[in-house]
């Protein structure tokens, strides 16, 4: 990782509707060290090391991505920190935090922060996205199935005292914790962190229907509403979140609604997976072979990949969570990147 970028700005990222690629979400990993129910199966196939693409290979197609217009990273997994050096990658991108880069962000479920919180901020990263779904330990143990709710917790709090800003992600599960949606509201504004609920998507085989999962956000908000005052913001963080303002904790509340109100017209991003497949769609199977192209011709070889995605992208996603629908695509939210 030598620090250089593609020497002159090339071609914007402009799709074949005119959406400008701006935000690359940048897999180091398909490996977790948890097993949350929506995410993957109980007992997951994950990828033998020899087909990832090195560190060295991750970076250098990533600035390829900023040479081409994208202002903003979000490195993502699996869990990402649980990928060896994956800070030295960190650590490298966020040198062009400032100037060819706006932001360099992160996605994780804390376990791994108590270590690497202070490393990850003196890095270029501000803010992080925590993936939290309760703060009742018995239910986090069953939804993760195995997990601790303390040691993400502990890892919490360390982001939060190396200075980075937390938002709390929590995927709303119908008969789970739509009980506690506004406690953990309430415990995420009240710790100074922004908090954003998700609907689930039909990602992979999880052995489970995804009708028995999905709780739509607009009734959510609606039960919402009966207890506090939400204010709709014009706030965008560069990704699908639609905020309000809850008058009553001060805080800023996050929506991500693929299914209940569809945000694709504005889709400013491509996922990019730790073995080197670029999905222009989240909801999509075709993907690009990047990490074949760059090994054989290096970043010139990535230029009509690009190209091809551009012309490749599709309009939207095709989600459905009627009982008995097949997943949208065969593999999970792990392996794509979250």
């Amino acid at each position: 990782m030598d620090g250089s970028l593609t020497s002159t700005q090339t071609r914007p990222l402009i799709d074949r509707f005119g959406r400008e690629i701006r935000y690359l979400r940048l897999s180091v990993t398909d490996r977790c060290d948890l097993r949350c129910v929506y995410c993957m199966a109980e007992r997951p196939d994950f990828l033998p090391k020899a087909q990832l693409l090195t560190l060295e290979e991750l970076s250098a197609i990533a600035e390829h991505f900023v040479a081409r217009g994208v202002r903003k990273i979000r490195i993502t997994g699996g869990e990402p920190l649980v990928r060896r050096d994956v800070v030295q990658l960190i650590e490298h991108l966020g040198r062009h935090v400032g100037s060819d880069l706006d932001e360099l962000t992160l996605t994780t479920n804390a376990t791994q922060l108590t270590g690497l919180a202070e490393r990850i901020a003196r890095a270029g990263v501000k803010r992080i996205n925590v993936s939290l779904d309760t703060l009742d330990a018995d239910r986090y143990a069953r939804l993760t199935r195995g997990g601790r709710l303390q040691t993400c917790l502990d890892g919490i709090a360390a982001a939060k005292a190396a200075g980075l800003a937390v938002k709390i992600n929590a995927v709303a599960l119908k008969g789970e914790n739509e009980d506690e949606l506004a406690d953990l509201i309430a415990w995420a504004h009240g710790e100074g962190f922004d908090a954003t609920l998700i609907e689930v998507m039909p990602l992979g085989d999880v052995r489970t229907d995804r009708a028995d999962q999905f709780l739509p956000l607009t009734a959510v908000r609606d039960k919402l509403s009966e207890r506090w005052t939400l204010t709709d913001l014009p706030d965008r963080t560069g990704g699908p979140s639609r905020y309000v303002r809850i008058a009553e904790t001060g805080g800023r509340l996050g929506f991500i609604t693929p299914l209940t109100s569809n945000f694709c017209a504005g889709c400013n991003r491509v996922r990019l997976t730790c073995t080197g497949e670029l999905y222009t769609c989240l909801g999509h199977e075709g993907a690009i072979d990047l990490k074949s192209a760059y090994r054989k011709d290096g970043l010139a070889g990535l230029e009509s990949c690009l190209d091809q995605a551009m012309a490749t992208k599709p309009e939207r996603h095709e989600f459905d969570v009627r009982r008995g629908a097949a997943p949208a695509v065969s593999r999970n939210m792990a392996r794509t990147g979250g």
